[in-house]
């Protein structure tokens, strides 16, 4: 029997149809020329979004613009064409900017591509793995935390651009040290950098409210281009800072290699995985509640990690799925990945015709463009309702999002992470319940059609040497504690103990050696122990610890193990 058919027959999907790419599931379909005219429109409307975009967040990663722009033009074509999501953008994304920044000021340019390509091997190797399917289990107040850490450091890492502060040392990483240095520098705002990147942002503000599907940031730059060139605005542009864009593009090349290095920026590279596969399976997921299509995860993480690779190898950054573009793209009315490689191709063909006119963008337009970003990117409304919801959430959000600010994102993510996994033990410690001395036979009645548990019948309750207990609800060890501490409480006057598992829809290691524990003491006071109801995964956890007969016996119900016992 092949791999394949093995796989169908246990229910798990085979190797090939987990990563066909989404591309090659549309062709089979039929692609007609309207799917293609459908999918040029919505390219073109995502490369106009994707193009001021681009270039802010590169520059404010500590990166060139012309960086940006390979970036999405590399990586935005290979998710496309290699990934398991039919309508995702891949490219820059403002949520990396923190970690790329903090990567390239550390070790420079060369180490933050090496960062990156060692990222791409990692999303690839996770993906065929399988490991797509666990992303989901991140709780969701860590991502809304993080996500709103971030946003409050990106718009904090533009008030230089947005005033025109000139400052009299480099502005430094942390929030913290950032802020006194700012306010120090307040004295030389620029009014002209002050009145564009506030035009910027009501421009976009506005025309969003206006015609929600007019390329507002590409026309609020646009606009702020021609005005501080035309009035001669003392202003920092991109020509000015980064001497415009090439109207090339680059050759491929290896970034700098040595284990020196490689060790060096491994924290980073780890840091770009583990927040490039929450983010692209985030906007996948995005997508997908706005199409009703499925994506397939863990093909998306492996595409995820080629772009990422491809990027590296132009001089691009981290790439990842970007939820806002994918948005756009879905709403211009895509009909599969071609849109999100066509949108790579506009902006390659921006390169190599209109590049010289992006010299003349000033940046504080851009900053304007990330501060509407940053506002975008906080969830306001599911941000308060965390905090009323419950303590424990509460404190996870504003764990992670207090230590996305002042201390490390990744720091943030594992902390966050950990906390909400404690908070879900804690919660299904609670609902697991041991009752004794239960009615344990049911009624003599007609079962409802719900498949309800039948109540026991008390007169059965009259057998003083057995004791009955009914554990319900997960039994791990998070309850393992406080399961075994009642059940512990037998005593010589018994011949036997039944424990009913019909309740217990899962069983771990510590829960199986709790109940070990107790068959040992039972066998050594003559106390018969029977076990009822279990499901067959349950039986076979609890057997693979030695709970076998003739340590314990297995029964159908509690009827019968009374019974057996009676016989004894």
């Amino acid at each position: 029997m092949t791999t394949e058919s093995t796989a169908q027959k246990s229910g798990q999907p085979s190797f090939i149809p987990q990563f066909t790419p989404k591309l090659v599931t549309v062709l089979k379909d039929g692609y007609s020329l309207s799917h293609l005219r459908a999918d040029a429109i919505a390219g073109l409307t995502v490369a106009v979004v994707a193009l001021p975009l681009s270039m802010a967040i590169a520059i404010a990663s500590g990166a060139t613009p012309a960086q940006g722009l390979y970036t999405a033009i590399v990586g935005g074509f290979l998710v496309s064409l290699l990934g398991g999501s039919r309508f995702q953008i891949g490219g820059p994304a403002g949520a990396f900017i923190v970690l790329v920044a903090a990567t390239a000021h550390t070790h420079g340019m060369e180490g933050l591509l090496l960062a990156t390509m060692m990222s791409g091997a990692m999303l690839m190797l996770a993906g065929f793995f399988r490991l797509g399917t666990y992303v989901k289990f991140v709780p969701y107040p860590v991502t809304v935390g993080f996500t709103a850490g971030i946003a409050v450091i990106i718009f904090a890492s533009q008030i230089k651009d947005i005033f025109g502060l000139s400052l009299s040392m480099p502005e430094p990483g942390p929030l913290l040290e950032k802020l006194p240095v700012l306010v120090e520098a307040l004295p030389s705002a620029s009014p002209a950098s002050m009145v564009l990147a506030g035009a910027t942002i009501l421009a976009i503000q506005g025309l969003k409210r206006l015609n929600p599907h007019l390329p507002g940031m590409l026309i609020a730059v646009a606009s702020a281009a021609i005005i501080a060139a035309v009035a001669g605005l003392p202003v920092e542009t991109i020509g000015s800072k980064f001497g415009g864009i090439p109207t090339s593009f680059p050759m491929p090349h290896l970034p700098g290699f040595s284990m020196e290095k490689v060790q060096a920026v491994f924290p980073s590279a780890v840091a770009f995985t583990l927040l490039g596969a929450i983010e692209s399976l985030l906007s996948a997921v995005v997508a997908d509640g706005m199409t009703g299509r499925r994506h397939r995860s863990n093909c998306e993480l492996v595409a995820q990690g080629v772009a990422n690779m491809g990027s590296a190898l132009f001089g691009g950054i981290c790439v990842t799925g970007t939820i806002a573009r994918t948005a756009t793209n879905v709403r211009a009315g895509a009909h599969g990945p071609v849109a999100g490689m066509l949108h790579a191709v506009f902006l390659l063909g921006f390169i190599l015709v209109a590049a010289p006119l992006a010299a003349f963008i000033p940046l504080a337009s851009l900053a304007g463009v990330l501060a509407v970003v940053a506002w975008n990117m906080v969830e306001k409304p599911a941000f308060a309702t965390l905090l009323r919801a419950s303590r424990g959430d509460a404190l996870v959000l504003l764990a992670t999002f207090g230590l996305t600010i002042f201390r490390d994102l990744t720091e943030a993510i594992i902390v966050g992470f950990a906390l909400g996994s404690v908070l879900f033990i804690h919660r299904m410690s609670q609902i697991t319940k041991v009752e004794a001395a239960v009615p344990f036979v049911a009624e003599d009645r007609a079962d409802d059609d719900e498949g309800a548990r039948q109540p026991y019948d008390e007169k059965r309750m009259n057998v003083p040497d057995i004791v009955i207990y009914r554990i319900s609800g997960a039994f791990f060890f998070g309850a393992a504690a406080s399961v075994g501490s009642v059940l512990d409480r037998i005593n010589d006057q018994h011949k036997a103990l039944i424990i009913d598992f019909s309740a217990v829809p899962f069983a771990d290691a510590t829960a199986a050696n709790v109940i070990e524990l107790l068959a040992h003491k039972a066998q050594k006071r003559n106390i018969a122990v029977f076990l009822a109801g279990a499901a067959p995964e349950v039986r076979r956890e609890l057997s693979h610890h030695g709970l076998r007969p003739p340590h314990v016996r297995y029964e159908a119900s509690i009827e019968s193990a009374v019974a057996h016992a009676q016989q004894n």
